[in-house]
C-alpha cells in the first residue's frame, strides 16, 4: 500500500431541514483513504452511512466541507464535471442490484463501458473476464429475473468494476442476502478488490466481515471515529 490519498473528506457537515427543525446528519467528518486500502464503515441504521457515501461519491453536496479525489477538490464542481469524475474514478455497489431487467448479465456489465466510450469488443472481453472471476461465466446470458439474489449482486459488483475505478463505494452490498450467500458474495468482493488494486469504502452491519478489511471506522451521532486496532469493545457490541 502506498501513501497516495485516493479519497479525503475534510470537515464534512450535512444538515437537512424538517419543517422548523434542522437535522444534523454529519458533523465535522474527516476521513482519508489511501491507495489500495479497504475501509469498513459501520454504524446503526439511520446513522448517516448512506449520506456519507453519497457525498463521497459526488452524488450529494455537503452543507459544509470538502471532498477531494486524488488530491483534487471536487465537491464544488458543476454537475457535469462531477458526473464525469464519477464515471472515471468511482464505482458503486448498493444493497439492491438495480440491474437493467431487459438485458442479460453480460450486457449489464458492458453498458457502463459503452457509456464511457469503450469499444464494444474491449468492453465485452472485460465483462466476460469479470463475470468469470465472480463465478458467473456460465450465467452471462441470463437476465436478472433468471438469476438468484447472490448472482444478481455479483453482476452488480462486476458492473461497478467494469470501468476500472480508483475507488469503490459500497452501501450494505450484501444486506439483502441470506447469511451464507452474503458471506460468499462479500468475500468474493474483497478478493476482487484486492486483486485489482482498488481502494474501497464499504458500509456494512456485519462486524465479522468488517474485521476482514484493512481498517474500520464507525459513524455515531453524526461523528466519524476510528476503531482502535480495528476491534469493537464489549460495550459497543449491542450498539451495532
Amino acid at each position: 500500500m502506498n501513501n497516495q490519498t485516493v479519497l479525503e473528506l475534510k470537515g464534512i457537515n450535512k444538515t437537512f431541514k424538517q419543517g422548523d427543525n434542522v437535522l444534523e446528519v454529519l458533523k465535522n467528518v474527516n476521513l482519508k483513504i489511501k491507495s489500495k486500502e479497504v475501509v469498513a464503515l459501520i454504524g446503526p441504521s439511520g446513522s448517516g452511512k448512506s449520506t456519507l457515501l453519497q457525498i463521497a461519491g459526488l452524488l450529494e453536496q455537503p452543507t459544509d466541507g470538502e471532498v477531494l479525489l486524488n488530491g483534487e477538490l471536487c465537491s464544488d464542481n458543476s454537475d457535469g464535471v462531477r458526473t464525469q469524475l464519477r464515471r472515471e474514478y468511482l464505482g458503486f455497489v448498493y444493497q439492491y442490484h438495480n440491474l437493467l431487467p431487459d438485458f442479460d448479465a453480460l450486457e449489464n456489465v458492458i453498458m457502463p463501458q459503452l457509456i464511457a466510450d469503450v469499444k464494444y469488443k474491449e468492453a465485452e472481453d472485460k465483462s466476460r473476464w469479470l463475470l468469470q472471476r465472480l463465478g458467473l461465466g456460465e450465467r452471462e446470458h441470463h437476465r436478472p429475473a433468471e438469476l438468484s439474489g447472490g448472482e444478481q449482486q455479483r453482476v452488480a459488483i462486476a458492473r461497478a468494476l467494469a470501468n476500472t475505478p480508483r475507488l469503490l463505494l459500497a452501501d450494505e452490498p450484501t444486506g439483502n442476502l441470506d447469511p451464507n450467500t452474503s458471506d460468499n458474495v462479500f468475500f468474493t468482493l474483497l478478493e476482487v478488490v484486492k486483486e485489482t488494486g482498488l481502494s474501497a469504502l464499504i458500509a456494512t452491519h456485519n462486524i465479522e466481515l468488517a474485521h476482514k478489511m484493512d481498517r474500520e471506522v464507525t459513524l455515531r451521532d453524526g461523528q466519524l471515529k476510528e476503531l482502535r486496532g480495528g476491534k469493537i469493545s464489549v460495550q459497543e457490541e449491542n450498539f451495532y
